[in-house]
């Protein structure tokens, strides 16, 4: 299962690292008008690339502490990403819609959703499985 994990991580990453290409060409960062901080932006994708250097931590180590601090850095992840969603979400459509995130296609946001939420079970119940309780 860890190794499963592994590969969700990475494509949720995948999906993730697409996602954020695409608000940097459609000019993310130049943009003056967004409804995605620009500090979680950039905070979202530090933490899960953090997140999933521990997660390899665990696997080289086999040490249940990278493990639990992966999943630690997962949620932080997840909050981060569903603020990103909910203002994504909100200002999808419409006359009113402005920022480089309206360039996102839904099958991507959707497929990174899944997949991370995927990974974040996934962590979790490995972790849960190597901790001596």
């Amino acid at each position: 299962m860890e190794f499963v994990a592994l590969a969700a991580w990475v494509l949720a990453a995948l999906a993730g690292g697409y996602l954020l290409i695409t608000w940097i060409v459609h000019g993310g960062l130049a943009t003056k008008v967004t409804r995605f901080p620009k500090l979680v932006v950039v905070g979202h994708p530090l933490a899960a690339v953090g997140g999933l250097a521990l997660w390899i931590g665990h696997l080289v180590t086999a040490d249940p502490a990278y493990a639990w601090w992966a999943f630690a850095a997962l949620i932080v992840v997840v909050l981060q990403g569903f603020l990103l969603f909910t203002r994504w979400l909100v200002g999808r459509g419409g006359r009113h819609a402005r920022g480089a995130e309206q360039a996102f296609p839904a099958a991507a946001v959707a497929v990174h959703g899944v997949v991370a939420a995927a990974t974040v079970v996934l962590v979790f119940l490995t972790a849960m499985e190597v901790s001596p309780i």
